[in-house]
């Protein structure tokens, strides 16, 4: 993941009081993230990304499954379907639950859903919160807040990415977004 500075997503877009420019109120986690304090930055793609508890005793191995965590929020951002497959693994054991959806199995319905989003005309942007990276062996996991952000709302998914470590590095296997009631 590449550290970056406050660029207009993040706290130049922020207005006083918890409301992005949209005028839509953000979550609490993401209003004093928007200060771009020592502990916030964003990739050079786009999401913001907020504080990063780390457990692991191979911290480039922390660094690389954020990276990967990272570009699975770019290539959501962008709908780039290409960029999300390489982020995948291709396999019959990968599961994908979106909020609001039955959970999908296996690299091909896996795939499909990522195809059918994309062809929503509205774009998301993500402001990464409570992110906390565990890396253990071969596994790493990723829990974080999504807070989202389009033209007329705003919203916060609790989600966990799971990953496994291959010699193309990184690979998500498993994906499950719950909507946050009440924020």
């Amino acid at each position: 993941m590449v550290a970056g500075t406050c660029g207009a997503r993040t706290a130049t877009s922020a207005r006083p009081g918890g409301w992005d420019s949209m005028g839509v109120a953000l979550p609490p986690s993401a209003t004093s993230a928007l200060a771009c304090g020592a502990e916030g930055h964003r990739s050079e793609e786009g999401s913001a990304v907020i504080d990063e508890p780390r457990s692991s005793d191979d911290p480039a191995g922390i660094d690389s499954l954020l990276a990967a965590n990272q570009a699975f929020y770019d290539a959501f951002e962008a709908a780039d379907i290409d960029a999300m497959s390489d982020v995948w693994e291709h396999a019959d054991r990968v599961v994908c639950t979106h909020p609001g959806w039955a959970t999908q199995q296996g690299w091909g319905r896996v795939a499909a859903s990522w195809y059918a989003i994309f062809q929503n005309p509205n774009r998301l942007q993500f402001i990464l919160t409570e992110v906390a990276a565990v890396a253990e062996g071969q596994v790493g996991w990723v829990s974080l807040n999504e807070n989202l952000l389009d033209a007329s709302s705003a919203s916060t998914v609790a989600a966990l990415n799971v990953f496994v470590r291959s010699g193309d590095g990184w690979k998500l296997v498993a994906h499950h977004g719950s909507p946050v009631m009440g924020r």
